[in-house]
């Protein structure tokens, strides 16, 4: 390989490094309604554009055998095998309230991807895409209702 070559090749990876490491951390805030059953299940994602899934962003709910109400998080992310690596935890209480924070890449922002939410209860009814929000400054901040049991969403940019 030329000099000349290895020099803009540098160049090149030195200028957009820095583009692709900057990231941000998102905050969602999920409150679930008191709909009286058990714990909820719940999995937070990311689409792109034109819907087709990025990345799980936390999954509550240990056991695995009840993921698939978790319906359209389930088909869209099973082909990741690392959909689930260090984005587990308990099932949700009704009328309770779910904090997470994740890592997102400051080019998902304002970019056409969406933050949707998956629900299910055990005996009741599931709720696939519960809630969708799309990820974009102008939502910073402001609720998004549920359709069932998650009374609002509100996520915070750092």
């Amino acid at each position: 390989m030329s000099k000349l070559l290895l020099t803009t090749l540098a160049a090149a990876c030195a200028l957009a490094m820095p583009a692709l490491a900057h990231s941000r951390q998102i905050t969602l805030t999920t409150k679930l309604n008191s709909y009286g059953g058990d714990g909820a299940y719940l999995a937070a994602y990311l689409t792109d554009a034109n819907g087709a899934y990025v990345r799980t962003l936390w999954v509550s709910g240990g056991k695995a055998k009840y993921y698939k109400h978790l319906s359209d998080w389930n088909r869209l992310s099973n082909s990741d095998a690392k959909r689930l690596a260090g984005v587990t935890g308990a099932s949700v209480g009704a009328g309770r309230t779910l904090e997470i924070t994740a890592d997102l890449a400051d080019a998902l922002i304002d970019a056409g991807y969406e933050i949707r939410i998956d629900a299910a209860v055990e005996d009741m009814r599931d709720s696939p895409s519960e809630v969708r929000v799309p990820l974009s400054t102008d939502k910073v901040g402001k609720s998004q209702a549920g359709k069932q049991y998650i009374q609002t969403l509100t996520f915070q940019l750092q």
